[in-house]
């Protein structure tokens, strides 16, 4: 029993001190940094060559695609642009289109900047809606929508022929000015805002003052079915900042106010059922007044014509008499001497005698 407990003592005991058991601790842990700093070499050594080999197949899939794209569609003959569709409804001209627009029949139809072509035609005053469509494999179809000229604006009191001035406009129902390169014969008919001298009128600009927006709001409320057959606008004047002199095709003139025109409409409507009625016509009718109204009614034309035509009742006979009676009376003579020296005389009427 103690020869069994004495070997497993001896067994047990350590071969090495403290120091060697040290340095072999120190030992190990050299291997092991060693051989961990081989294995994230390599692993960084891996992950590089991976990601270099990603990059390259990637540049590779793009250059290929571009170069594919270059060959089949960029420079293939077969997506030349061969058609230009234009559609408009208004006075826009082809060639102005396709100038504005940067395009040309020839150039390839994916090099085409649809939104550039959609921006540079939205940009002119005639334009209101445009759509841009490509169609392969050559032909694109523009499609415009002009706005609609509801009336001429200028900033002079008044103008003879807007038409042909250089200082009137065409404005839409949003305010927006605009300059026709081809005037329709139907632009000759549009009312006349006058007097729009508070803002700076130019090409592609919105009008600004209340007095002109006024007027435009006017033009589109008298557009009713009774109001249009009736009361046709011709002129507005907005020289004066408080009230719009509104004129028709019948030469009434009306004065507005600048709020509450549908209710000033109403009352207008009254006034010119009234005068159809009894058959008489509107000369002026002031509207700034919402009680007792003062309203003022044309000649009839016959009264007009016989008051033009028809003599006098009685005709007068007139002799000269001189001035001053005595001088003329001393010298009969020297009246007729010179001019200089002739005497003025007054004309008094002299009574009819009948002859026997």
């Amino acid at each position: 029993m103690r020869i069994v407990q004495r070997s497993s003592r001896l067994r047990n005991r350590r071969v090495s001190n403290f120091r060697q058991r040290r340095q072999q601790h120190l030992l190990d842990v050299k291997v092991r940094s060693r051989r961990a700093a081989r294995h994230r070499t390599r692993r960084v050594l891996v992950v590089f060559s991976r990601l270099v080999l990603l990059a390259g197949l990637c540049a590779a899939v793009y250059l290929g695609a571009r170069e594919g794209a270059r060959r089949f569609f960029f420079e293939n003959p077969d997506y030349q642009v061969r058609t230009i569709e234009l559609q408009t409804d208004g006075t826009l001209q082809r060639e102005q289109v396709l100038k504005v627009a940067g395009l040309r029949e020839g150039e390839n139809i994916f090099s085409i900047n649809l939104a550039r072509v959609h921006d540079c035609l939205q940009r002119l005053p005639q334009v209101d809606e445009v759509e841009v469509v490509r169609k392969l494999p050559g032909e694109i179809d523009i499609r415009v929508v002009e706005r609609k000229p509801i009336a001429w604006i200028t900033g002079e009191k008044q103008i003879s022929d807007p038409f042909v001035s250089d200082v009137a406009f065409l404005v839409d129902a949003r305010g927006v000015l605009m300059k026709e390169k081809k005037l329709l014969p139907e632009y000759l008919g549009l009312p006349l805002i006058s007097g729009c001298s508070s803002e700076s009128l130019e090409e592609g600009k919105v009008v600004e003052s209340s007095e002109a927006k006024t007027a435009l709001n006017l033009l589109r409320l008298s557009n009713g079915s009774f109001m249009q057959m009736r009361f046709q606008i011709r002129e507005i004047d907005v020289s004066r900042s408080y009230c719009l002199l509104v004129t028709d095709k019948n030469h009434t003139r009306v004065t507005f106010a600048l709020d509450n025109l549908e209710t000033q409409l109403q009352r207008l409507e009254q006034f010119l059922v009234y005068s159809d009625d009894s058959k008489q016509e509107l000369e002026t009718v002031n509207l700034l007044v919402q009680r007792n109204i003062p309203v003022t009614f044309t000649k009839p034309a016959a009264a007009v014509i016989n008051d033009t035509i028809d003599p006098a009742a009685e005709s007068r006979i007139l002799k000269a008499i001189p001035v001053h009676p005595e001088a003329a009376a001393a010298s009969p003579a020297k009246t007729h001497a010179s001019p200089a020296s002739a005497r003025s005389r007054k004309a008094i009427p002299v009574e009819h005698q009948k002859k026997d």
